[in-house]
Parts: structure tokens; sequence; C-alpha cells
């Protein structure tokens, strides 16, 4: 993104085509209320499919505008996890949109992926900003990685990074990919591998 945040679009029309179709092959889709404040997303197919995943948001606050298209429940539900400190007059609100609420003792990635193994949710997309795919890699709840690259130049010390602080302080420490493939979709490239030792049988939380 920029300094700003602003990331509205860095890929082309056809790579978040190709993203709308992912959705379309799991069961939930996660991401973070900051994600939600800044870009109000839908997180379905957008009509490449019939199916929709569960609409996941992450919230220990509940601190989340009171409109967003991820509270229309008509074309795909959306479950908000939080905490049981959050703000109650925003659970009564979404609640009231018909949008399940569910708190956590405590909101961890690992603890989050196991409530939704629970509800057989075994293919999760974690569609998320850097600061909650951080967690998410290092817990463990990561096995796939996509990752467009555009051929677009931005820069800048305050922009923000598709992964956050993974507390790394060598490169000998970097996590590596294995399995690497790489395809042009439209003008931009999508490099597509796995974490940990790349066994293509585990459970897919891409």
């Amino acid at each position: 993104a920029t300094d700003r945040g602003h990331s509205a679009w860095i890929t082309s029309p056809i790579a978040r085509g190709w993203v709308h179709r992912l959705r379309s092959e799991g069961q939930a889709v996660i991401v973070g209320g900051n994600t939600v404040r800044r870009d109000n997303p839908q997180l379905t197919s957008h009509g490449t499919r019939e199916h929709n995943p569960l609409r996941v948001v992450l919230s220990r606050s509940l601190d989340l505008p009171r409109k967003a298209q991820l509270w229309d429940q008509h074309e795909a539900k959306t479950l908000v996890i939080t905490t049981k400190e959050a703000a109650r007059p925003m659970r009564l609100h979404l609640e009231k949109l018909g949008v399940e609420v569910l708190a956590l003792e405590q909101l961890t990635p690992i603890a989050v992926m196991s409530t939704l193994q629970q509800r057989d949710c075994l293919q999760v997309l974690w569609e998320c900003g850097g600061t909650l795919a951080a967690p998410a890699i290092t817990q463990g709840c990561v096995q796939k990685v996509h990752s467009f690259i555009a051929p677009k130049l931005i820069g800048g010390h305050q922009a923000p990074s598709p992964v956050g602080t993974l507390g790394l302080t060598d490169m000998t420490q970097a996590l590596s990919i294995a399995n690497l493939q790489c395809q042009a979709i439209g003008p931009d490239w999508l490099f597509t591998g796995y974490l940990n030792d790349g066994d293509d049988s585990a459970q897919n939380n891409t």
C-alpha cells in the first residue's frame, strides 16, 4: 500500500477475479477489523461461482463500522469473533442485523482455527493485512501462500507490508517457500508455494 495505507487497486481485474474463484473453493475467509474499516470488502465469489465462504472478522474490541457490506447476510453469512471484553452495544447491533458474534477467551489465530475446524471449515483463506498475517503464520495456521506481484512501484517508509513483524532478525531465519510455482495472471504475476514441509496433503489454510 501507499504511505497513507491506500491499496485499491494494486492488481488487475483479472487477478481479482482469480481471488474471487479462490474464495469459492474454501469454507471460510478471514480478515481483521482494520480491513473492514479501510476497505469495506464483500469477501464473496462475486458471482464467479455459486458457493460463497463463511466470512470471518476478527476484532478484539468490536471497533467496527456500524454499516459495512459484510453485515449484509443475504448473499453470504458473516461470523465476527471477538473477546468477552468487547463493546456490548456493537455486539447487539451486529446480532440485530443477523451477524453471528462469538466471544473467545483468547482471540488468537490458532484459537480461531480450532473454532472453525469444529464447524467443518477445513480450507480457510487468510485474506488479511500484514498485522494479522504475521501471527497466523507464526502460529502455524498458514500452509499455502498465494502472492501477487503487480508491475507497479509504490515505495514509502510507512507503507504497510503484506506480512507484519515475524520476530526474525537475520536472513538465515527467513521462512522458505517450497514447491514454488509462478504464472502470469493478466499483467500481474502469481507466486504459489508451501510453508513448513511443503506437504500438499496438509490442511489448506491459505
